[in-house]
């Protein structure tokens, strides 16, 4: 045991593995971040722990049952001479359901009233409705989880054979998450054009979704870069913003 743990190739693997989780569960913390930060203060930190806890859940459960995942890729029926399975209607709804919630989010960001777009106040909300939403929240988080962590379990089994490897990869890629979720949730709710941003991300990935589910491959590399560059040009945008404002 001690000998497959030290072996350089295990090493290898897990690492390798565990930068490509990390990358593949940044969209999850974007999405959770900018559902939690229109939460109550009270219940947000509760909201992106159970989300991402919920998130290490799927991904081990689905590792576990790795013949019933890899059965999702066998196809279903046809429509219009595509090949239809199980994996591409859940990327496609998942794709979906991605387009529409970042849509409302920016619309509420942008156009919406200035009173619509408040932080809820639970002053004025009984229990019950804040226990409803924060399930509303962690339901919206779970169907998006499944849909993300297919798209990670099937990374995973592409790159090892052990499947003891992609469980400690996925465990320590959500213990990142939870480390950085607060951090990243922070930074995006004290800049706005920072949580359109990660909004419009979160209206491409929905979009790769979709066109995976109906295999049209667009590299993701190219997605990552596009969404890197935007950011670190924002990111410059706002230290010549607080720049000028020093200067005043």
């Amino acid at each position: 045991m001690l000998e497959f743990i030290l072996d350089p190739n295990t090493i290898i693997a897990f690492l390798t593995l565990t930068a490509l989780e990390i990358v593949l569960g940044i969209d999850n913390i974007i999405f959770i971040s900018v559902l939690a930060n229109r939460l109550p203060i009270e219940i947000r930190e509760s909201v992106r722990r159970f989300g991402l806890l919920f998130a290490l859940i799927t991904r081990v459960l689905l590792l576990l049952s790795l013949s019933w995942v890899m059965g999702l890729t066998e196809p279903l029926f046809a429509f219009y001479n595509q090949e239809i399975s199980g994996r591409d209607l859940i990327l496609f709804f998942g794709g979906l359901f991605l387009l529409w919630k970042a849509s409302k989010e920016i619309y509420l960001e942008v156009e919406a009233e200035e009173e619509t777009t408040k932080e809820i106040n639970t002053s004025n909300l009984k229990s019950k409705s804040i226990q409803k939403i924060f399930w509303g929240a962690i339901v919206q988080i779970g169907i998006l989880d499944i849909v993300f962590s297919l798209d990670s379990v099937i990374t995973a089994v592409g790159l090892v054979d052990e499947i003891s490897i992609m469980i400690a990869a996925v465990l320590a890629s959500v213990f990142f998450m939870l480390w950085a979720a607060k951090s990243i949730g922070d930074f995006v709710h004290r800049h706005p054009s920072i949580k359109v941003l990660a909004l419009s991300f979160l209206m491409i990935v929905g979009f790769v979704l979709i066109a995976e589910s109906l295999d049209v491959h667009i590299p993701k590399g190219y997605v990552y870069f596009a969404m890197a560059f935007s950011l670190s040009v924002e990111v410059l945008n706002i230290r010549a913003r607080t720049k000028k404002k020093k200067s005043k």
